[in-house]
């Protein structure tokens, strides 16, 4: 379904100036922006995606991953096609690379459906990238803050300013993908680093609840020292911050063998020595999933996989041993 877009400027001789994220794609009359879902139409800017789902699935929060927002909790989760990266090892790389067969639904349906679905109090937006769905993103966030429930996003964070500060009207979580700390990775898949640095701060100042994902790949962003001063850089901002260290698999057009998991650790190891709360995804292993209190130790959260016991933590989303602030509960 197309609508016409928020964000661009119109220039001349037909073209248009796509503003949403730093791409900044000019486009002549018919052509699509990177993203492959926002097309210049007659002199104007419009999405292409607009209310077209290509997955919905009732998921644990802890899946986005989200540890310390709503523990425990199924989510329901909808995704489209199109992203502004370009990833070679994309695990969802047929709806962000490609076209695939589409549902269409306005956000008041959305919303309806997600409501039917009794244990959910919220939408994650997720699977492609869900800021170049923008508009649809935006207009059924607004729709399912009005009904009571909360928004989350999985995301890149590779978007500009004011589109992101609009987002936070109505979204209530996110997690980042902080794909490294190094910038010539960054641009060989077709983004900042800096510029997703700006928006992780921008949404930590904001109070939304935000954790970050780097996926650890052998050879492209597992150097030692990048890694130690992207934990420093974490630390500076919020040493509470929840790190989500995940493993890399082969997938799309990357080949390269799957991460150690004895390297994963040393990882784990290093980041702990910066922040407060650490996990290893891809492992399967309750030693680094489980949440521990950093102040007392008591075990707060077990999680054997997807299998979540709130064990220390009480309906404030405190630690019961000694009150520390552990995780945001929200509805």
């Amino acid at each position: 379904m197309e609508r016409m877009a928020l964000h661009f400027e119109i220039l001349e001789n037909g073209k248009v100036k796509c503003l949403l994220c730093p791409h900044e794609c000019v486009l002549d009359n018919g052509q699509i922006g990177l993203c492959g879902v926002r097309k210049n139409k007659n002199g104007s800017l419009v999405s292409l995606n607009y209310g077209e789902v290509t997955a919905i699935a009732m998921d644990p929060i802890e899946k986005k991953p989200l540890f310390h927002f709503n523990p425990g909790e199924q989510i329901f989760s909808v995704g489209t096609f199109g992203c502004n990266f370009k990833c070679g090892f994309c695990q969802n790389w047929e709806i962000s690379q490609a076209k695939p067969e589409t549902k269409r639904v306005t956000p008041e349906q959305l919303v309806k459906i997600a409501q039917m679905n009794r244990n959910s109090k919220g939408i994650a937006f997720t699977y492609n990238e869900p800021l170049v769905w923008y508009e649809f993103v935006l207009d059924t966030s607004r729709v399912a803050v009005r009904e009571g429930m909360y928004c989350v996003l999985v995301t890149n964070g590779f978007i500009n300013e004011e589109p992101l500060e609009l987002l936070f009207q109505s979204v209530h979580a996110m997690n980042i993908d902080l794909k490294g700390f190094n910038r010539d990775f960054y641009r060989e898949i077709g983004g900042d680093l800096d510029v997703v640095l700006r928006n992780i701060e921008k949404v930590y100042n904001a109070g939304i609840h935000v954790e970050l994902t780097t996926l650890i790949i052998p050879g492209k962003n597992d150097d030692k020292e990048d890694l130690r001063r992207e934990f420093e850089w974490i630390a500076d901002l919020d040493k509470d911050i929840p790190l989500h260290i995940s493993r890399y698999f082969p997938n799309y057009k990357y080949t390269i063998p799957p991460t150690p998991i004895e390297e994963l650790i040393e990882i784990y190891e290093m980041a702990r020595e910066y922040l407060n709360f650490v996990y290893l995804g891809n492992v399967w292993d309750e030693r680094y999933e489980s949440t521990f209190c950093p102040d007392c130790g008591n075990l707060v959260i077990r999680r054997q996989g997807y299998e979540v016991e709130k064990v220390g933590l009480d309906e404030e989303g405190k630690c019961t041993k000694c009150g520390r602030q552990i995780a945001t509960i929200i509805g």
